[in-house]
């Protein structure tokens, strides 16, 4: 009999937590626990398994010195520090894929609810009232569905969608044209999607670049009459501005599943409004689903409690400590230099990604830094991206991955070089981990430098002639912004310059709008690490 413990704070599929018990872990189930009562009943417990309703923050994480690993039966690990259990050397594990189909399946339920009015109808008959004429819907056949976000949810939203006879119009910054041909869809902006569907329907993470990416702006691009559904997250739709954008008539109807503050508050005007058809946070809540996210978690956490293998890992390479220890500077390095690239890229298909190791990295097995790097580069495609899937992700984006070994730098100056292509550009950026274990960025195409990646991160080229310093200098003070950094680089005199100004706060669209009408500058971007 093992001492492993486990113990299932969530109201977590009891027959799907047979791999725990089967292997001899003790497995104790308590749900609706608060914190106190938790941290008081699992303090010599090896893992914790959770579903959304118990939070897992630093503060529970202190009280549990022995917990090695907690297991999320589901996809979103927003309940759960991940930062704080990383640094207090715990994992956190996801079952990724658990919720694809339910999801998609949910989606449609209400894409075809939408079109039919079926809430709305169901409604005025239970109350007794006959009434056929205020429930003209519309058909699927023939029209335009929008899909933003074609990650597997996506995807299999778009498949069945054709289905009905759909014409699918997608957009996803990080799959080709190509790619969606042979799906049987056509590839499109974000704008040509947001004129061109009659039906849109949001499948990507929040994050700072998606957060309200259908708004009030967006709103005004799209056909009169169209129909959203949002079966991803919450805060993806501007509410204020879908509300506004209903009761001008721009929008004919709405379905959501999920809000930007859960539970939604009884007197929220989404509930108020017959245009909007609301459920609560359904898209994982069918019994196929429920039981495959136990049984995945409850496999994955058996084995790393068992053996230390690594699956579904949001927060951890799959290596032995020791091994990561020495790896961690080049996988932070990798890390960024990812999270740099996808930036400078400003979030294109990516076609391609070639990446070359050099120094001490060409007598190893890079891989971790590998997909520390994919991880970095690909953080805003989908939720599910980390070290662990990131080569998965890549290959389903039909990204090319090559990885090349240098046994002497041949006078670069890199322990890393990256290069990211897409149809129409190229871009290289390369590393170096000193001898202090911090990680610099020491080329930037044909430029070499020396800049710590951290940070909010102005990159600028321009035309290498007097006064352009003093004019950038001049619109950040008039902006209050601080320079903390200035990093300088150029070709040849009177060529291109590129600065790095690593500034202290991010700037708004007017100030970086200003900087491009310096009339020497040739490219702004701003980036954060």
């Amino acid at each position: 009999m093992s001492n492993i413990k486990v113990f299932v704070a969530d109201d977590v599929n009891e027959e799907k937590l047979a791999p725990l018990r089967d292997a001899g872990f003790m497995v104790e189930k308590r749900i609706k626990l608060s914190t106190e009562e938790l941290a008081g009943a699992m303090k010599d417990f090896d893992g914790l398994i959770v579903r959304s309703e118990t939070k897992v923050r630093a503060d529970l994480m202190d009280k549990l010195p022995k917990l090695r690993v907690i297991g999320r039966a589901g996809v979103g690990v927003d309940n759960i520090d991940v930062k704080a259990a990383t640094k207090r050397g715990i994992v956190v594990m996801n079952a990724p894929d658990g919720n694809t189909i339910t999801t998609a399946e949910h989606t449609i339920a209400l894409l075809v609810s939408m079109a039919r009015n079926v809430p709305q109808a169901h409604a005025k008959l239970q109350s007794g009232v006959w009434d056929k004429k205020s429930f003209v819907g519309v058909e699927l056949n023939g029209k335009t569905l929008g899909v933003i976000g074609l990650g597997r949810i996506g995807k299999h939203v778009a498949k069945i969608a054709k289905g009905f006879g759909m014409r699918i119009l997608a957009f996803d910054p990080f799959v080709s044209g190509e790619m969606t041909k042979d799906l049987g869809m056509e590839i499109g902006t974000l704008d040509e999607v947001f004129s061109g569907a009659d039906f849109i329907t949001i499948h990507t993470p929040v994050t700072d670049e998606t957060r309200g990416i259908v708004g009030k702006d967006a709103f005004t691009k799209m056909k009169r009459g169209v129909r959203l559904v949002n079966c991803a997250r919450g805060g993806l739709i501007d509410e204020t501005a879908l509300l506004e954008a209903i009761e001008d008539g721009m929008v004919a109807g709405a379905a959501l599943d999920v809000y930007s503050t859960e539970p939604l508050s009884p007197d929220s005007p989404l509930l108020k409004n017959d245009k909007i058809i609301t459920t609560p946070h359904l898209g994982a809540s069918t019994t196929e689903a429920q039981e495959g996210v136990a049984l995945t978690v409850a496999e994955q956490m058996r084995d790393y409690l068992f053996t230390g293998a690594l699956r579904g890992a949001v927060n951890a390479p799959s290596m032995a400590a020791k091994e990561l220890e020495a790896f961690q500077p080049f996988i932070d390095l990798a890390e960024k230099l990812g999270r740099f690239q996808a930036q400078i890229m400003n979030q294109n298909a990516i076609a391609e990604v070639k990446l070359e190791y050099a120094g001490e990295l060409a007598e190893k097995d890079a891989a971790p830094i590998t997909r520390a790097f994919l991880a970095g580069l690909l953080r805003d495609v989908s939720a599910r991206v980390n070290v662990v899937n990131a080569l998965h992700i890549a290959e389903e984006r039909g990204i090319n991955i090559t990885t090349s070994y240098t046994q002497t730098r041949k006078g670069t100056n890199f322990d890393i070089r990256s290069s990211v292509a897409t149809a129409e550009a190229e871009q290289t950026a390369s590393g170096l981990v000193f001898s202090n274990g911090e990680g610099r960025i020491t080329e930037i195409g044909n430029f070499s430098i020396e800049a710590i990646p951290t940070g909010f991160m102005l990159i600028t080229k321009n035309k290498d002639v007097p006064g352009v310093i003093g004019k950038i200098g001049t619109l950040l003070g008039e902006a209050q912004v601080n320079i903390s950094r200035f990093y300088l680089g150029r070709e040849a005199k009177g060529g291109e310059a590129l600065a790095v100004i690593e500034i202290d706060s991010p700037l708004k669209d007017e100030v970086l709008e200003n900087l491009r009408n310096i009339e020497p500058v040739n490219v702004v971007r701003q980036v954060k690490l």
